[in-house]
């Protein structure tokens, strides 16, 4: 029986990030299959009123899948943010989790300087440039105004907040501390956190399998979402025979 399998998206997206993921699984017949809002993301109200950590991002996502979900011994799957969180959760609460899905994401995500500035600045042009940079160039025509009209809630502060968050993440002393099953996701055409991050984890997580998807970007899961949702049910399955 497959674990209860729940979503979280990366900077500035929402559940709607995943909607290509959502509506496979439930064709699939799976009602177990969750996407998490952060707060101040997609229909989820801000409940932070000063500088966010990680951390911060961690216990709210916990509080949810407990409190508001209530599913138990999940799935994480995580993309870029969404990643360094699930992570975050992994090193803290790993007793809590089944496994790691991690997508496009790395052990440290550090921005570059004048794109945080831009977020801070002139966020509209900072979402256009990353979304634009986030997408294998075959693909920007269909992909980047569709994740552009789906990012048009966060308010004009959220983009720099997360992306300040993910500048300040690293876990990369702390890996080994994980044993949970993962899966490691990355588009072969990742700029933003390329296949060299995911490489890297997969050396350090010692449970874990690597899955490079070609003509993909950071937004593999939207790029190219059947591989995606193939690659993370042959996971499963594996890790389904081998509990049992």
């Amino acid at each position: 029986m497959n674990r209860p399998l729940i979503f979280l998206h990366g900077s500035a997206d929402s559940t709607s990030i995943w909607r290509l993921q959502l509506e496979h699984f439930s064709q699939h017949g799976r009602n177990n299959v969750f996407a998490v809002d952060l707060p101040g993301h997609g229909q989820r109200p801000d409940i932070f009123s000063s500088d966010v950590t990680i951390q911060d991002y961690a216990r709210a996502a916990r509080e949810i899948i407990k409190h508001e979900l209530h599913v138990e011994q999940p799935i994480l799957a995580g993309h870029s943010l969404g990643g360094a969180i699930a992570l975050t959760i992994a090193l803290e609460y790993s007793q809590e989790l089944s496994g790691l899905i991690l997508i496009g994401t790395g052990a440290r995500l550090r921005v570059l300087p004048t794109i945080l500035e831009r977020a801070r600045t002139t966020p509209q042009e900072a979402r256009q440039q990353l979304v634009e940079l986030a997408t294998a160039p075959a693909r920007q025509v269909s992909i980047v105004p569709a994740i552009l009209s789906e990012q048009a809630t966060p308010g004009p502060t959220i983009l720099y907040r997360d992306l300040a968050v993910c500048n300040s993440f690293d876990v990369m002393s702390r890996l080994q501390e994980i044993s949970l099953p993962t899966l490691i996701i990355c588009g072969e055409e990742d700029h933003l956190t390329p296949v060299k991050y995911s490489e890297y984890l997969h050396q350090q997580l010692t449970a874990s399998t690597l899955c490079i998807i070609p003509d993909a970007g950071h937004y593999v899961m939207r790029e190219q979402p059947e591989k995606v949702n193939q690659a993370i049910e042959r996971w499963e399955e594996a890790q389904s025979a081998a509990y049992h």
